[in-house]
Protein backbone atom coordinates (compact mmCIF):
# COMPACT_ATOMS: atom_id res chain seq x y z
CA UNK A 1 0.00 0.00 0.00
CA UNK A 2 1.25 3.46 -0.88
CA UNK A 3 2.18 6.05 1.74
CA UNK A 4 -0.19 8.98 1.11
CA UNK A 5 1.37 11.43 3.60
CA UNK A 6 -1.77 11.90 5.69
CA UNK A 7 -3.89 12.27 2.54
CA UNK A 8 -1.38 14.90 1.37
CA UNK A 9 -1.90 17.20 4.37
CA UNK A 10 1.73 16.53 5.43
CA UNK A 11 2.95 17.89 2.07
CA UNK A 12 3.59 21.63 2.23
CA UNK A 13 5.17 22.57 -1.11
CA UNK A 14 7.75 21.59 -3.65
CA UNK A 15 8.79 21.28 -7.25
CA UNK A 16 9.79 18.69 -9.84
CA UNK A 17 12.24 19.53 -12.64
CA UNK A 18 12.24 17.35 -15.77
CA UNK A 19 14.41 19.54 -18.03
CA UNK A 20 16.91 16.65 -18.25
CA UNK A 21 15.48 13.72 -20.24
CA UNK A 22 14.72 10.56 -18.24
CA UNK A 23 15.42 12.23 -14.86
CA UNK A 24 13.20 14.16 -12.45
CA UNK A 25 14.85 16.11 -9.64
CA UNK A 26 13.22 18.33 -7.10
CA UNK A 27 12.37 19.04 -3.51
CA UNK A 28 9.31 18.57 -1.33
CA UNK A 29 8.76 20.08 2.12
CA UNK A 30 7.03 17.64 4.49
CA UNK A 31 5.62 18.04 7.98
CA UNK A 32 8.26 17.10 10.60
CA UNK A 33 10.89 16.34 7.93
CA UNK A 34 11.42 19.70 6.27
CA UNK A 35 12.77 19.91 2.72
CA UNK A 36 13.67 16.58 1.08
CA UNK A 37 15.68 16.27 -2.14
CA UNK A 38 14.29 13.98 -4.88
CA UNK A 39 16.02 12.23 -7.76
CA UNK A 40 13.86 9.86 -9.79
CA UNK A 41 14.53 7.94 -12.98
CA UNK A 42 11.73 8.66 -15.42
CA UNK A 43 9.80 11.68 -16.59
CA UNK A 44 6.82 13.88 -16.00
CA UNK A 45 3.86 12.79 -18.16
CA UNK A 46 1.51 14.45 -20.63
CA UNK A 47 1.46 18.21 -20.91
CA UNK A 48 4.07 18.62 -18.16
CA UNK A 49 6.71 16.32 -19.75
CA UNK A 50 10.10 18.02 -19.93
CA UNK A 51 8.98 20.96 -17.81
CA UNK A 52 9.38 22.29 -14.29
CA UNK A 53 6.32 22.18 -12.06
CA UNK A 54 5.73 23.72 -8.67
CA UNK A 55 3.08 22.97 -6.08
CA UNK A 56 1.82 24.37 -2.80
CA UNK A 57 -0.73 22.69 -0.56
CA UNK A 58 -3.10 25.08 1.25
CA UNK A 59 -4.31 22.14 3.38
CA UNK A 60 -0.83 21.53 4.83
CA UNK A 61 -0.79 20.55 8.49
CA UNK A 62 2.34 20.48 10.68
CA UNK A 63 1.43 17.41 12.70
CA UNK A 64 3.39 15.42 15.32
CA UNK A 65 1.87 12.24 13.91
CA UNK A 66 3.71 12.94 10.64
CA UNK A 67 7.06 12.53 12.40
CA UNK A 68 6.02 9.14 13.75
CA UNK A 69 4.56 7.93 10.46
CA UNK A 70 7.39 9.22 8.27
CA UNK A 71 10.22 8.14 10.55
CA UNK A 72 11.52 5.56 8.04
CA UNK A 73 11.15 7.84 5.00
CA UNK A 74 14.50 7.85 3.18
CA UNK A 75 16.21 11.23 2.87
CA UNK A 76 17.05 11.99 0.10
CA UNK A 77 14.41 10.19 -1.97
CA UNK A 78 16.01 8.28 -4.83
CA UNK A 79 14.00 5.96 -7.03
CA UNK A 80 11.79 5.63 -10.07
CA UNK A 81 8.78 7.53 -11.35
CA UNK A 82 5.57 5.54 -11.48
CA UNK A 83 3.42 8.46 -12.66
CA UNK A 84 3.93 12.23 -12.29
CA UNK A 85 1.04 13.90 -14.09
CA UNK A 86 -1.62 16.61 -14.01
CA UNK A 87 -4.09 14.21 -15.71
CA UNK A 88 -3.53 10.72 -14.27
CA UNK A 89 -6.59 8.83 -15.52
CA UNK A 90 -9.15 9.38 -18.29
CA UNK A 91 -12.06 8.60 -15.96
CA UNK A 92 -10.99 11.09 -13.27
CA UNK A 93 -10.98 14.86 -13.28
CA UNK A 94 -7.48 16.19 -14.05
CA UNK A 95 -5.45 16.86 -10.90
CA UNK A 96 -1.80 16.74 -9.77
CA UNK A 97 -0.84 13.13 -9.12
CA UNK A 98 2.69 12.20 -8.04
CA UNK A 99 3.56 8.52 -7.58
CA UNK A 100 7.00 6.93 -7.27
CA UNK A 101 8.95 3.99 -5.86
CA UNK A 102 12.09 4.44 -3.79
CA UNK A 103 15.22 2.35 -4.47
CA UNK A 104 14.12 0.00 -1.69
CA UNK A 105 10.70 -0.34 -3.41
CA UNK A 106 8.70 1.76 -0.97
CA UNK A 107 5.61 3.11 -2.75
CA UNK A 108 4.55 6.74 -2.36
CA UNK A 109 1.68 8.83 -3.72
CA UNK A 110 0.58 12.46 -3.43
CA UNK A 111 -2.66 13.81 -4.89
CA UNK A 112 -3.49 17.52 -4.83
CA UNK A 113 -6.26 19.78 -6.07
CA UNK A 114 -5.90 21.15 -9.64
CA UNK A 115 -5.24 24.71 -8.45
CA UNK A 116 -2.40 23.57 -6.15
CA UNK A 117 0.15 22.88 -8.93
CA UNK A 118 1.32 24.68 -12.04
CA UNK A 119 3.98 24.69 -14.75
CA UNK A 120 6.71 27.20 -13.95
CA UNK A 121 7.55 29.73 -16.64
CA UNK A 122 11.13 30.07 -17.87
CA UNK A 123 11.41 33.35 -15.96
CA UNK A 124 10.63 31.43 -12.73
CA UNK A 125 13.25 28.71 -13.31
CA UNK A 126 16.02 30.71 -11.59
CA UNK A 127 14.32 30.00 -8.26
CA UNK A 128 15.03 26.25 -8.60
CA UNK A 129 17.90 25.86 -11.09
CA UNK A 130 20.74 25.96 -8.54
CA UNK A 131 19.06 23.35 -6.32
CA UNK A 132 18.20 21.20 -9.35
CA UNK A 133 21.81 21.24 -10.54
CA UNK A 134 23.11 20.34 -7.07
CA UNK A 135 20.62 17.47 -6.73
CA UNK A 136 21.39 16.26 -10.25
CA UNK A 137 25.15 16.27 -9.68
CA UNK A 138 25.02 14.55 -6.30
CA UNK A 139 22.13 12.09 -6.66
CA UNK A 140 21.89 10.98 -10.31
CA UNK A 141 24.99 8.74 -9.91
CA UNK A 142 23.13 6.91 -7.12
CA UNK A 143 20.35 5.93 -9.55
CA UNK A 144 22.70 3.40 -11.14
CA UNK A 145 22.91 3.03 -14.91
CA UNK A 146 20.83 5.83 -16.36
CA UNK A 147 20.52 7.95 -19.49
CA UNK A 148 20.87 11.16 -17.49
CA UNK A 149 22.88 14.08 -18.79
CA UNK A 150 23.78 17.29 -17.06
CA UNK A 151 21.56 20.34 -16.77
Amino acid sequence: MAQKFGNARWVKEGYFDNRTPHVVVGQITFASLGSVDFCLAGALSGEIAGKVIQFRNPKFLEDDLAGESLGDFAIPQIGKVSLLSFDPHPLLSPHPYFEWFSLDQQHYRIELQPEDAWVMTESEWDAVTEASQRIHQTLVPRLGPSPASTL
